[in-house]
């Protein structure tokens, strides 16, 4: 047990580290993508001129928020489930069903890696972003254009994350069918009352 309770710490130390990071990028994410979308809608209604790239940059930035945020959704979680058939079953074997469903995600999660590193290197990521665009100077007068690379980058990131997230709660998991429980969220975030997977 000791030596599950090895890997387990120090690998839960280092996601909660990642996705902190991760939530954070988060946010300025969506702060980023709810400015351009308002400004979107005040130069298409109220100036009847209607710009370029805020619908490009606020899907850059949805991508990325939701690859460094369902991370933490799932460590911690929050996605959406059915647990009707949980709750009916023994502790043990619902445990035990828990286990087989996060084996399974860990096995859909892999392939989803393969197909997302596959788009980002292939045909699509080598095309340039049709309207975002990066300064090269301070006095702008040389630019760069963004790669669609760099947008499905947001893919494979995110899925490397729930991998790790994932390898995290099968450990937990195991940990608790063999009667040691170790605790999800560190004592910083179980102040806040949000519950993980059992």
């Amino acid at each position: 047990m000791i030596r599950i309770d090895g890997v387990i710490r120090p690998l839960s130390w280092i996601n909660e580290r990642v996705l902190k990071a991760g939530r954070a990028v988060g946010i300025a994410a969506v702060a980023v993508m709810v400015a351009v979308t308002i400004l979107q809608v005040f130069c298409r209604y109220v100036l009847g001129s209607a710009l370029a790239w805020p619908d490009e940059a606020a899907r850059f930035c949805m991508l990325w928020m939701t690859g460094l945020m369902a991370p933490t959704a799932m460590r911690r979680g929050g996605f959406v489930a059915i647990d009707i058939l949980p709750t009916m079953l023994p502790a043990f074997a619902a445990r035990v069903l828990n286990l087989f469903l996060l084996l399974v995600s860990l096995v859909v999660l892999v392939v989803a890696l393969q197909i997302g590193w596959a788009e980002m290197t292939g045909l699509g990521g080598r095309f340039a972003s049709a309207s975002l665009y990066l300064p090269l100077n301070l006095e702008f007068s040389e630019w760069y254009r963004i790669p669609r690379s760099w947008m499905m980058a947001s893919l494979p990131a995110g899925l490397v994350l729930l991998i790790s997230v994932g390898v995290e709660l099968v450990l937990r998991n195991i940990a608790a069918l063999m009667g040691h429980d170790v605790p999800l969220l560190p004592e910083s975030e179980a102040e806040t009352g949000i519950q993980g997977v059992d």
